[in-house]
């Protein structure tokens, strides 16, 4: 029904400016504080919030009679994803931290052939190669180096990697068990990881706690968002606008930092983007 694909458009472009605000307050932590710290206070905050939804949405039988070997890989892929992603945005803009990450699609598309064995074409290749070279365009401030975007194209590699993992698991298991062992994991993960590194865990600031709140809360709303928008309406209607977090990040960097994205990066991006877009379209019209 045109309502139900309407309501999950809407419900997309929501999660996707949720999850943006969300990213806004771990770059405001991250001045502050290590970025595996950042990256357990990210899973802290949201876990009693993902529990409760679990709980609600299927009962404690779901979390237990899962695929462990493959949540823990998930768990392992969270935390580095979330502490390169917090490294990285400490010395980036969003704008451009999101122009990097949007070659995600573009590497699930190459694992979807490696561990999923799923076919692409000729055509197909092309366009990930082009996406790829978009990167080059999103150049990072000579004082920072290529330290920070490639951390960030890390996060993607682990995104794409994970996302992979959930269409397998996803055969098995719940959603809700998936969301919840990935927190659960990058909370104890990222706490004890941050315990014994070489800054350990840095009291926090007061001032911080309202920061916290709303990445939990973001977090929640975002998560909530994008899996109500892919039950609501198919993938080629809804996928395409989570690159409407571009916006978001760029009005953020804007009235938060005063910063304005070069025409490298929306370049770059642009190339990114569209190489994704026709991804997408491509696969709609293959599913069609």
């Amino acid at each position: 029904m045109k309502s139900h694909r309407l309501a999950g458009m809407a419900a997309m472009l929501a999660g996707v400016a949720s999850f943006s605000l969300m990213d806004a307050g771990l770059k405001l932590l991250s001045n502050d504080y290590p970025a595996m710290q950042v990256a357990a206070l990210r899973g802290l905050a949201a876990l009693p919030l993902v529990f409760a939804w679990a709980m609600y949405a299927g009962g404690p039988k779901q979390l237990l009679n899962v695929r462990w070997p493959l949540h823990l890989i998930r768990g392992v892929l969270s935390v580095i994803m979330m502490a390169t992603f917090v490294f990285g945005i400490q010395q980036l803009s969003l704008a451009k931290t999101y122009a990097l990450f949007f070659v995600a699609p573009l590497l699930i598309a190459v694992f979807s052939v490696l561990m999923l064995g799923e076919h692409v074409n000729r055509t197909q290749w092309v366009a990930i190669a082009i996406g790829f070279l978009g990167v080059l365009f999103v150049r990072p401030p000579e004082i920072v180096g290529w330290a920070a975007p490639l951390a960030i194209l890390g996060t993607a590699l682990c995104y794409a990697l994970s996302s992979i993992l959930v269409k397998i698991i996803g055969r098995t298991d719940t959603t809700q068990s998936m969301v919840f062992w990935m927190t659960c994991m990058l909370a104890v993960g990222a706490t004890i990881l941050t315990l014994l590194g070489p800054h350990g865990w840095q009291a926090i600031h007061r001032e911080h706690y309202l920061i916290i709140g709303g990445i939990a809360v973001t977090g929640a709303v975002g998560q909530w968002g994008i899996t109500k928008a892919f039950q609501n309406a198919p993938a080629a209607s809804v996928a395409p606008l989570e690159y409407s977090g571009m916006a978001w990040v760029i009005l953020i960097d804007f009235f938060v930092w005063s910063v304005m994205p070069e025409w490298q990066t929306l370049v770059g991006a642009a190339v990114i983007i569209g190489s994704g877009l026709y991804l997408l379209r491509f696969e709609s019209r293959r599913s069609s």
